[in-house]
């Protein structure tokens, strides 16, 4: 009766010792999970390209509005664009401004936009640069542009610049509801390049660029070149305006980083 007893302990024992070894071997087990494993697949689901491991993201800019025949012609041909840089207000003879019914139409399409101010021909003077940059955040308003949205002042190569101006624009827009930007042909030795970095460091660490150097060649979204602008080193350099004027739909053609498009509309 003992033996008999001991071999049912003995049984029940390797019953219990079994029973979890074999769970965790049948019911439990599972490969390894490969969702946290880094892809090779050089595509993103968003749209954009992979370039040298960022994410870049095409797109055009245009001194007339955009409406659906527009769009066709630069989907027709170079292809869709992600964003679209637009004017803040009217400039008799240079650009049509935004409106309402444009950003709808925009957005609809699942197009971003990129807010650009030219209503100065000279980008000199601290009182001159906040006085600019209220004019902006007013129209920024009128629009209901929201929050953290970037504007770009643009400074033309052939305009008068110094520090004080991008100290003045950059003061005023920081101090909105809005975030500082600005747009022009950053080549090294400009003027607008020595103005840049005789601003004080703050400036330049939270001012973000849209420049437009070096120019290529006009191409379609699938040909654009490597995204390769050239501006201040410790510039946020977020933008590259890589081609301009071209002969098809009248627009410039552009490409953009991740860290750019968190800043448009």
């Amino acid at each position: 009766m003992l033996n008999k007893r001991f071999l049912y302990m003995l049984i029940g024992v390797v019953v219990l010792i079994t029973i979890p070894i074999f769970l965790n071997m049948v019911v439990f087990d599972t490969k390894p999970d490969s969702s946290n494993e880094p892809s090779t697949d050089e595509s993103n689901e968003d749209g954009s390209d992979s370039n040298d491991g960022k994410q870049i993201y095409w797109g055009v800019d245009s001194a007339s509005s955009v409406n659906n025949d527009l769009k066709q012609c630069v989907e027709d041909n170079f292809g869709k664009p992600d964003v679209w840089g637009r004017y803040l207000g009217d400039n008799k003879g240079v650009s049509k401004g935004l409106d309402a019914d444009e950003v709808t139409f925009l957005h609809k399409n699942d197009i971003r936009i990129l807010l650009i101010y030219n209503h100065f021909r000279d980008a000199t003077g601290y009182d001159h640069g906040a006085r600019e940059a209220k004019q902006a955040i007013s129209l920024a308003n009128d629009l209901d542009v929201p929050d953290g949205v970037a504007i770009f002042g643009d400074i033309e190569p052939k305009y008068p610049v110094d520090s004080a101006f991008i100290q003045g624009w950059y003061d005023t827009l920081a101090a909105s509801d809005y975030q500082p930007g600005l747009y022009g042909v950053f080549d090294d030795g400009s003027n607008l390049v020595e103005a840049y970095h005789a601003t004080k460091r703050k400036v330049r660490e939270n001012t973000i660029v849209w420049t437009s150097y070096p120019q290529q060649e006009i191409t379609t979204k699938e040909n654009a070149p490597k995204y390769a602008p050239e501006g201040p080193d410790d510039a946020l350099l977020y933008g590259w305006q890589y081609a301009i004027e071209s002969d098809k739909c009248n627009i410039d053609t552009n490409l953009f980083t991740k860290e750019l498009l968190d800043a448009l509309w």
